[in-house]
């Protein structure tokens, strides 16, 4: 197919950026109607750079997204039209290395990017976030050849990309997966089976942890698989609480023929890899958690505003009132929280591990109390779904489990704590 525009096309097209600066108030909750209190405003303390594609992104989310999230989730939709827009403003490969298609922006970066997106529709931005996981861990791990082979397409978003970890009997305990890949001269012969998949079926390339040793971490290596690959299967789609953006099915492996030459790394390179893509992908999520915490608390601002109970607007009932406060300080907080962590994972810093699993512990717990919250503010008709804040709450209920369990980040941040 046709290539769409360079990475970072804004970047180059000073015109365009301007444009999207210029364009009026965003009508999506990420923006409110009466603007942004100062005290939540996921702008502050950014630089000029950053505030630049963060209101890019505000903009595509409010325009391309916010107007179809409800659509998208009611009809499953994967809206891959959608975000090869996205990844023509160089979403598709945010923390990638330019060469190879990729923005080469830092981690705060693209925490602040996914952050945006999700105002407009959490479950796409999540998938995006995983999307983008994928291609980082080819262009960090794999060599020459693969990077470009791979990662061009990637990052346009041409291909779409899988990340195979969890299966049907290790979740939590992700090094004691079972799928193997037996070597044959130049090539592996893959068995085995992956659970809870997102993008299963509907993606191109998949990333994908199996074992090539004995058992443990350190017999699991990292190949690649290309979709129409004999011997690859898909189970049956997955109906889901939310996260209906985005297919999830079991990704399914019978004698499955690959060459060596897809092997990212060395063997029993492969759960290192699988942990260090999933630190970036623990803030992915984590930002994804805040951008829908974000416009929950603007759709409760503006709803306790207009709604009038007892001859009042709720928003003069001091429980009301604190409620509210307490959401806002626990977004900043978290928001805080997350962005700390991805400046740590930027600096290569000792303690970053760690800080990615509190801050995915925190934020998407407390994100997720916050949009419940402001649906019960709605009263009956935050369980309508012709409101927003249902949905929001439905999409992030999942970042509290997948990434590594919040149990998990406990276990991680304990075992850190008693190891000092």
């Amino acid at each position: 197919g046709s290539r769409p525009a360079p990475a970072m096309a804004w970047r180059g097209a000073p015109r365009v950026a301007a444009r999207l600066l210029l364009l009026p108030p965003r009508r999506c909750p990420a923006a409110g109607r009466r603007g942004i209190a100062s005290c939540i405003d996921p702008s502050a303390g950014l630089t000029e750079e950053q505030k630049e594609f963060q209101k890019v992104a505000l903009d595509f989310a409010s325009k391309e997204m916010a107007p179809h999230m409800a659509e998208w989730d009611e009809k499953e939709i994967f809206p891959v039209e959608t975000m090869r827009k996205a990844a023509q403003l160089g979403f598709g490969g945010i923390y990638v290395k330019p060469d190879v298609g990729g923005s080469g922006l830092s981690r705060l970066d693209t925490s602040i990017i996914f952050e945006a997106l999700s105002t407009g529709c959490t479950s796409t931005t999540a998938y995006m976030s995983i999307h983008n996981m994928c291609v980082w861990m080819i262009d960090t791990f794999g060599n020459e050849e693969q990077r470009r082979r791979f990662c061009p397409s990637l990052c346009s978003m041409e291909k779409f990309a899988s990340y195979c970890l969890t299966e049907p009997g290790s979740g939590s305990d992700a090094a004691s997966l079972l799928t193997s890949a037996q070597r044959k001269g130049d090539t592996y012969v893959l068995n085995g089976s992956k659970a809870f998949i997102s993008g299963g079926g509907d993606t191109d390339v998949y990333v994908v942890m199996c074992r090539t040793g004995g058992p443990g971490p350190k017999g699991i290596s990292c190949l690649v698989l290309e979709k129409g690959t004999p011997g690859l299967s898909f189970g049956k789609k997955e109906k889901k609480v939310g996260w209906n953006s985005q297919p999830t099915r079991a990704v399914i492996f019978e004698d499955c023929i690959v060459p060596v030459g897809n092997r990212l790394g060395d063997e029993g390179q492969g759960f290192s890899i699988a942990m260090k893509g999933l630190n970036g992908g623990r803030i992915n999520i984590a930002s994804c958690s805040l951008g829908a915490a974000h416009a929950s608390v603007l759709l409760a601002q503006e709803h306790l505003t207009v709604r009038k109970q007892f001859g009042e607007p709720l928003a003069n009932n001091q429980y009301l009132q604190f409620r509210l406060a307490e959401m806002a300080t626990r977004l900043v907080a978290a928001r805080l929280m997350v962005r700390n962590a991805a400046r740590a994972l930027q600096e290569g810093r000792e303690d970053a591990a760690v800080l990615c699993s509190m801050a995915k512990l925190f934020a998407t717990d407390e994100c997720f109390a916050i949009c419940n919250q402001a649906l019960q503010m709605h009263g009956g008709y935050g369980y309508l779904k012709d409101y927003a804040v249902q949905q929001f709450v439905r999409d992030i209920r999942v970042h509290q489990i997948l990434e590594g369990t919040n149990e998990v980040m406990r276990m991680i941040v304990a075992r850190n704590l008693l190891q000092g």
